[in-house]
């Protein structure tokens, strides 16, 4: 889109954002692409699918990359297109707040907004963390907490400044971290077809546990591994008030990042698995999928390609922030945070939402703090984020059988839309029962403790004073004018 055209797309977007009751902000400069490149950056199948890569062999082996893995992307799609349908609908950084604040309440958007945050927190954690764990194992340093915390802090500020800094860096950002991983997972299964020794294909139907489950339910928790990271594609949507023509490229951003990263995922994971040497010492290393590249590719090439994969984690970890800090800043406008008015504030001279960033970089720090497993931040951010979809998810089905959500976007499921709701809000309801169960039970005490704290933050002080979004935004689902 050229110059001209872009510019008054971005008026009639601005129009748009103002009938759903908001006023342009931020800067609005994203295209397509680079939308699709937050949602697709934030996944990330070179981070959650490489930093879990030791907990998916030890619960499940290679089962779990051949068949859990298309299996969950199959799942996740149809919370993705759920997702997107309401996106288009309601382009706004709130996002699913929003969705959740129109269609359902102000009281359930209140609930879904704090399970995105506390998820978000939980995500940037587990990014940077496992980021911070690769850099101090190729180092040679000690992979202990002590040496790994200094790190992960660095790397946080390191986004906090460029967050800070403004939009248009972090596009071209993603946009170059959309492109490196689809040519870091290209170069990465290259190297180990060309150079590795591989398994026979029947190795991927390799049924191994090295945990003191059965299979069966060690199966089962190993789809933590596929299911992390196919997280933060909400990314797109919280991005709709600096993106050109949302109704129509932000869902698209939402539904192809994970159906893209579904794809180019599960052929990285293959090859990755079919260059195991020995299965048990994999299981048993301290970064499993260290241990494989550098035994299947030597030392030298090995390395090269394991800080391949350690810079594309960075730029997750860049996205991350860019989406968590636009959901704080879309709830503190309506007065739903602590310190609404100082969080709400935007950067006079980088239109960004710099107090949001900054709070969405002490947050992530303090989970990593409050975690001593690196699974339990990567569940506790799966379940969090999965809620925080499935409410307005649910909600939304609600309000299209009683008519109340008249008005939708030009990205619709049409006939479909129950159907794949339905199915969409079963399979979270799966994963939140399987992400609590044992060796994750701290994940599933601080989400209940979590939603036990805000319950008590609501009913006691929120209720009355909370206003909501707008009512325009009711209005505009509805289909009736505020005149």
């Amino acid at each position: 889109m050229t110059s001209e055209p872009k510019v008054a797309q971005a008026a009639v977007d601005a129009a748009a954002l103002s009938k759903l009751g908001y006023a342009q902000q931020l800067l609005r400069s994203m295209g397509g692409f680079s939308n699709f490149a937050l949602s697709f950056s934030i996944i990330s199948v070179l981070t959650g699918a490489v930093t879990l890569y030791g907990h998916g062999i030890s619960f499940g082996g290679p089962l779990v990359m051949s068949v859990g893995w298309p299996l969950v992307t199959v799942m996740t799609l149809t919370v993705a297109a759920s997702m997107a349908q309401l996106a288009s609908s309601f382009p706004t950084a709130g996002a699913l707040y929003h969705w959740a604040s129109i269609l359902g309440g102000k009281s359930l958007g209140w609930f879904t907004a704090w399970l995105n945050c506390i998820g978000q927190f939980a995500i940037t954690a587990g990014i940077d963390y496992g980021l911070a764990e690769f850099v101090a194992a190729l180092l040679g340093w000690p992979t202990e907490r002590a040496t790994v915390i200094p790190i992960y802090a660095t790397i946080l500020v390191s986004h906090g400044v460029l967050n800070h800094v403004g939009v248009r860096v972090v596009a071209v950002l993603n946009w170059l971290s959309a492109w490196y991983h689809i040519g870091g997972v290209a170069l990465l299964v290259g190297a180990l077809l060309l150079f590795a020794p591989l398994q026979s294909p029947e190795f991927l139907l390799t049924q191994f546990t090295s945990k003191p489950f059965p299979f069966a339910y060690a199966f089962l928790v190993g789809l933590l591994q596929a299911q992390w990271t196919f997280t933060g594609y909400d990314a797109s949507a919280h991005a709709t008030e600096e993106t050109v023509d949302p109704s129509r490229t932000a869902p698209w951003g939402i539904f192809l990042s994970v159906a893209v990263s579904g794809v180019v995922g599960l052929v990285m994971l293959l090859v990755v698995t079919l260059a195991i040497g020995n299965l048990r010492a994999t299981a048993d290393a301290t970064n499993p999928f260290i241990h494989v590249l550098i035994g299947a590719l030597g030392d030298r090439l090995g390395t090269v390609v394991v800080w391949i994969v350690v810079a594309a984690m960075w730029f997750c970890g860049l996205s991350s922030v860019t989406s968590n800090s636009r959901m704080l800043w879309a709830f503190a406008r309506d007065g739903g945070l602590p310190a609404s008015s100082w969080i709400a504030r935007v950067s006079p001279r980088f239109q960004s939402p710099h107090v949001g960033v900054w709070v969405s970089v002490a947050a992530a720090l303090v989970v990593a703090l409050w975690a001593d497993a690196y699974a339990a931040m990567v569940a506790l951010s799966t379940l969090a984020l999965y809620a925080s979809y499935g409410l307005p998810i649910a909600v939304g089905l609600m309000a299209r059988r009683r008519g109340r959500w008249k008005r939708r976007g030009p990205w619709d499921l049409g006939r479909f839309s129950t159907l794949v709701n339905v199915i969409a809000i079963a399979w979270i309801l799966v994963i939140a029962v399987l992400f609590v169960l044992p060796p994750n039970e701290r994940a599933g005490y601080t989400f209940a403790a979590c939603i036990a704290i805000l319950a008590v933050y609501w009913y006691a002080w929120m209720r009355v004073r909370f206003r909501g979004p707008p009512i325009a935004g009711l209005a505009e689902a509805e289909g009736r004018t505020t005149d």
